[in-house]
């Protein structure tokens, strides 16, 4: 019964592939279904006195900095992925699509006081579990891992194959775009892993010269250097922006994210600031990042 009911959400899910139609980062224009989504943020969502997020206040900010996707970390709280079920159904009306990250070992207990959670590090029972609740919820597009590549001892290729096996088993077209960061996307790296990425999402810090959060000036040059190691066509590349500092870098400034945003948008396949920010807390970058998600493209 369990594989008969599999079958059918699966037939309405890909039934509703044009439900969800995306800008195409780098023309500005409608061109069709995008799969994953192309503006968005990540995490750091608003939340209720007793913890849980702010369902409502997350999709009013989400629809007012005219987003269409959001990146739902499961590691904040221990009921995160409890969370996100309720906000799915939510966000499907509003017409926002979803990604869900995990926390790789480095992230998890005993290194730090959470884990995603209640999996832990079982990937293989992540995907199977994102990938059943993508069939109910097809605005539930992608999954990522955060750090994926600075986890390359644990997430072998044999391992991934067993991660995406689990979970392209239940719903072939649930994408996986794990973090990857430019000095470890090596050639090596695209030879064992590229044939299980459905994209990436890629953490701008300009390190092609030298790590920091000041030089806007790479964006392009980068991601089209990814793209030439990848050498596959029309392989999605997600711009990652610091608006929140970052734990060795430091703080970026409100014209550094102004300035990679707007570098982004012309050259990536979709752009997230990391991440999500208070309208009045983060007032500038918040508006920053509105009159970039709305800004059209030539």
């Amino acid at each position: 019964m369990k594989t008969i009911f599999r079958i059918i959400v699966l037939l309405l899910f890909l039934s509703q592939g044009d439900a969800f139609a995306g800008i195409n980062a780098r023309t500005g224009k409608h061109s069709g279904p995008h799969p994953y989504g192309v503006l968005g943020t990540y995490a750091n969502a608003p939340r209720l006195e007793n913890g849980h997020v702010n369902f409502d206040k997350l999709l009013s900010e989400l629809k007012d900095i005219h987003a269409d996707v959001y990146h739902w970390l499961i590691n904040e709280k221990i009921y995160d992925w409890d969370d996100l079920k309720q906000f799915l159904p939510l966000a499907r009306k509003a017409k926002i699509k979803v990604w869900v990250c995990l926390v790789p070992p480095s992230e998890s207990k005993p290194i730090t006081k959470l884990s995603s959670e209640p999996y832990g590090l079982d990937y293989e029972k992540w995907a199977s579990e994102i990938a059943t609740l993508s069939l109910t919820e097809p605005n539930l597009v992608a999954w990522s891992i955060d750090d994926f590549v600075h986890n390359l001892k644990f997430y072998t290729p044999e391992y991934v194959k067993k991660m995406l096996d689990a979970a392209h088993a239940i719903n072939p077209k649930l994408g996986f775009l794990p973090c990857c960061y430019y000095k470890q996307t090596t050639p090596d790296f695209i030879k064992n892993y590229s044939q299980f990425l459905d994209g990436i999402l890629f953490p701008y810090r300009a390190e092609s010269v030298g790590a920091n959060l000041q030089d806007a000036s790479q964006v392009e040059n980068e991601i089209n250097k990814l793209r030439e190691l990848f050498n596959r066509p029309n392989f999605p590349i997600y711009l990652d922006i610091y608006a929140t500092a970052h734990s060795r870098l430091g703080a970026s400034t409100p014209q550094y994210v102004k300035e990679v945003l707007t570098a982004g948008r012309q050259c990536a396949d979709g752009v997230f600031i990391y991440r999500h920010q208070d309208p009045v807390k983060s007032a500038e970058k918040y508006k920053i990042t509105k009159e970039g998600f709305s800004r059209k493209l030539k």
